[in-house]
């Protein structure tokens, strides 16, 4: 009785949160200059949708990764009120544009929910560039 009551606790704790449901998405890079050279630009971001934000989010931030290079710092944003329709607009903050050195890297952008100084959920959306 007891292992059958832990065992559906556990399953209640581990959907409660349900991370899965937060989503970050992306459409396109946005109107950046075309950058091959290695010599990234200084860009506004993506127009940015994030869906099941956790409740009591009260700031988010960005950060783009170029996951052929990850050392490479790409920057990203400070912590940012979210619009209460999951809508960050494309040039609210700005970031080290994708600019491989040579063919086509996947970058990857991650977004934190944080309720004050609290990491509520993390997301990720993949895009490879150039497109």
């Amino acid at each position: 009785m007891k292992k059958s009551i832990l065992i559906l606790a556990f399953l209640m704790g581990a959907t409660g949160a349900q991370a899965g449901e937060f989503s970050l998405k992306f459409s396109s890079w946005g109107n950046i200059p075309s950058c091959t050279t290695g010599n990234p630009n200084k860009v506004g971001n993506p127009a940015f949708v994030l869906k099941g934000l956790p409740e009591g989010t009260t700031s988010v931030q960005f950060r783009l990764k170029d996951l052929d290079v990850p050392s490479y710092n790409h920057g990203g944003s400070k912590r940012i009120s979210m619009s209460a329709d999951g809508t960050v607009p494309a040039g609210s903050f700005t970031y080290k544009s994708p600019c491989p050195p040579s063919g086509v890297h996947t970058y990857e952008w991650t977004v934190t929910a944080r309720k004050g100084g609290k990491v509520l959920a993390r997301s990720t959306a993949q895009r490879r560039y150039p497109e």
